[in-house]
């Protein structure tokens, strides 16, 4: 009943907002004819004073009170006429404003709005959160308002903030659990990753210093050997960064899903692409990324030709590559290692707009609320591709 009540005075209040400079229109005409006749009364008075004043002659003076008295008669001739028109010429927006518009504003709600829905104030929300992500968040941060010392908490709500794009705040939360419950892989790792999303994707000295600290604790830690290679390429160090790739393309099994990314960045770096015609030691022969001839997966001649080609060259080659997946992926999209290679591949390329079209059409074949999707999801927002609209 309430709302209903708001309903009517806020329809009210609109109404009256409108009519006002409709009603305010002939009086505004008759305020500005009163003004003048005013004038004109006001001048006769000073010419007067003026003639007694002996500042004028008596003839001047009949001529300038003809000229006012003239005016005068003039404006007073033009009201009865004038008084009429605003009344007939706004009744019929009159009539609109104060009842059609009422009648057409509840008809659009009713079609569109849904007042039958309860309301539900911010505190039941919090209560019975569901799905909403954002009323998570408000809940976790409520949390760790009363108590910023419960590490798990921030443990917990940092990579969500990475996720949802809040980047600062992922720093934030990413420190405190670091200083609550001491440095893992895991943390160090997410806290590189969220400065250089804040950084534009430049592993800065502070991100490098975190992800060396990430290697002490764990030397095998791909993913930090990666951003650490990755530095040496942002500062122009191409063969210590192909070293560095190269070592850690040793290092993979062939079926790791970092490899082809790894492998486009020793061949950008002037380097031959690892696992192109041989399988790793111990490595499973059968397995996607052992496969030469995988989609993705630069074949033997393609090696060989690229050994012989400049850096320009070699770029248009890994385009022209990464081209002709798309093409098989478009033909055959249940290939979900392919569509992770492309979305990889695009984003090396810094080709944001086409990594975030292949990511959609790789969900397209893998929804989401499967492991495959969700790995696709999980590898966009490590190559921080947006992925608000790719699962609609």
């Amino acid at each position: 009943m309430l709302f209903w009540i708001l309903v009517a005075a806020l329809t009210a209040a609109l109404a009256v907002i409108l009519l006002y400079p409709l009603l305010r229109g002939a009086k505004a005409a008759d305020n500005i004819r009163a003004g003048e006749a005013a004038v004109y009364r006001d001048q006769l008075r000073e010419l007067d004073r003026d003639l007694d004043g002996g500042l004028i002659t008596p003839e001047e003076a009949d001529y300038a009170r003809a000229e006012i008295g003239r005016r005068l008669i003039a404006v007073s001739a033009d009201e009865p006429a004038e008084t009429l028109k605003p009344a007939r010429h706004h009744r019929f927006t009159e009539a609109f404003v104060l009842l059609l518009l009422p009648v057409l504003g509840l008809c659009l709600y009713l079609t569109t709005g849904r007042p039958d829905l309860p309301s539900q104030p911010l505190e039941a929300r919090l209560e019975n959160p569901g799905n909403d992500v954002a009323v998570l968040i408000t809940k976790a941060e409520r949390h760790l308002a009363e108590k910023p010392d419960d590490g798990k908490g921030w443990d917990v709500l940092a990579p969500i903030y990475f996720r949802t794009m809040r980047v600062n705040d992922a720093q934030v939360a990413y420190r405190n659990a670091i200083r609550l419950l001491g440095p893992s892989p895991v943390r160090l790792d997410g806290l590189a990753e969220t400065l250089m999303a804040v950084s534009d994707g430049v592993v800065t000295e502070e991100a490098r210093k975190v992800l060396e600290q990430s290697l002490t604790l764990e030397p095998d830690n791909p993913r930090a050997r990666f951003y650490i290679a990755l530095s040496m390429e942002q500062a122009g160090r191409p063969d210590e960064a192909r070293q560095a790739f190269e070592a850690l393309a040793k290092q993979s099994p062939a079926d790791a899903p970092w490899l082809p990314l790894v492998n486009q960045h020793i061949a950008m770096n002037g380097g031959a692409p690892a696992g192109a015609g041989s399988v790793a030691p111990g490595a499973n022969p059968a397995a996607p990324g052992a496969n030469p001839a995988a989609p993705g997966n630069p074949t033997q001649q393609d090696v060989a030709a690229a050994e012989t080609m400049n850096a320009g060259d070699r770029q248009q080659m890994i385009r022209g590559m990464v081209e002709s997946l798309d093409a098989k992926l478009s033909e055959d999209p249940n290939n979900f290692e392919g569509w992770m290679r492309l979305v990889r591949s695009y984003a090396v390329l810094n080709d944001k707009d086409r990594a975030a079209d292949a990511l959609k059409r790789g969900l397209a074949a893998f929804p989401p609320p499967g492991e495959q999707g969700r790995q696709l999801l999980a590898l966009a927002r490590e190559l921080g591709i947006a992925t608000e609209g790719a699962t609609q």
